[in-house]
């Protein structure tokens, strides 16, 4: 296998845990954030996402509370997380569409909540998931713009029309394009079609562990939407850098196997990743052919562009 050398640093905007901890365990300490940006830092990340996923309100709020705090108390930490991403629970509650996040916690989006979850973090909220089709009139889309945090559709199946139109509410991303959808769909009329038709105005984010998106497809994504306008991500959870085994996160009980992906008990369904990025940044040189020039582009200038973040 070819190496590929950490001559740069990465970005991960989609981090759920690493090294042992889960971000969304009930009483994170600062000692487990600043463990885990240890081992991140280490592997070769210069920023994350910290990344709070579909559950109550309640609990979705606790655990922002506990990322703020713990963050504020390392100044690794701090450096390190330099945001929040909120996936959920503005999503579609469609089998195969909203993938691992819960379906009673899973609701239409709506201000009221949104604002509950954007005070408990704190003004950290850098990035948020939703489903287009199932925000009114985009009414939360606009406002999360207009207050600088940026809209990626994700979990979700709208129309072309509506993908467009949320577009033009200022939706600027797609979640994982090749997950979260079924196994079983239209073979034309599908949401990643419809996606990567729009790529020319949408960040295309991509898990690269050869599983969520088999390289020959990841090829296929990548060359469609042109890597300017790719962003490889991990979905990272907290057995990611730990190797297979048994582990638990959040609500679920997970086994991970050698191709180090996270599985429901049953096998029915993926539950984020335990790759690096560095492995990930492998996989793209030695399983999607691409060079250090564009891998560098993927995981680190596109999504620090994405956001913004570039030079802050």
């Amino acid at each position: 296998m070819t190496d590929v050398r950490n001559s740069s640093s990465y970005f991960d905007l989609q981090v759920n845990g690493y090294a042992g901890v889960d971000f969304m365990q009930e009483e994170l300490e600062e000692g487990d954030l600043n463990s885990a940006c240890m081992r991140l830092e280490r592997d070769g990340v210069s920023g994350i996402l910290a990344t709070v996923i579909t559950d109550t309100l309640d609990v979705m709020v606790s655990r922002l509370k506990n990322l703020v705090r713990a963050r504020s108390c390392s100044p690794l930490a701090t450096r390190m997380v330099r945001g929040f991403h909120i996936e959920g629970p503005f999503l579609s509650p469609e089998s195969g569409y909203r993938g691992a996040h819960p379906l009673d916690a899973i609701r239409p989006a709506n201000w009221s909540d949104m604002q509950v979850l954007l005070d408990a973090a704190d003004g950290l909220v850098r990035l948020v998931t939703l489903a287009p089709e199932h925000d009114s009139d985009f009414t939360v889309t606009r406002r999360l713009v207009s207050e600088g945090v940026k809209v990626s559709a994700g979990h979700c199946d709208p129309s072309l029309d509506e993908l467009k139109a949320g577009i033009d509410a200022g939706i600027s991303m797609f979640t994982h394009l090749g997950n979260a959808c079924p196994m079983q769909m239209h073979r034309h009329d599908n949401i990643i079609q419809r996606a990567l038709s729009l790529s020319d105005h949408l960040w295309i984010c991509l898990i690269a562990d050869g599983v969520h998106v088999p390289f020959p497809a990841l090829s296929n994504y990548i060359r469609a939407a042109g890597t300017d306008r790719c962003i490889v991500v991990t979905d990272a959870i907290a057995p990611a850098g730990l190797g297979p085994g048994r582990y638990t996160m959040s609500r679920w009980n997970l086994l991970i196997g050698d191709d180090m992906v996270a599985r429901a008990p049953d096998g029915s369904h993926f539950v984020g990743s335990a790759i690096s990025m560095s492995r990930a940044a492998k996989n793209l040189m030695n399983g999607c052919a691409l060079s250090r020039t564009e891998i560098e582009r993927l995981t680190l200038h596109n999504p620090l562009t994405a956001l913004g973040l570039h030079g802050l």
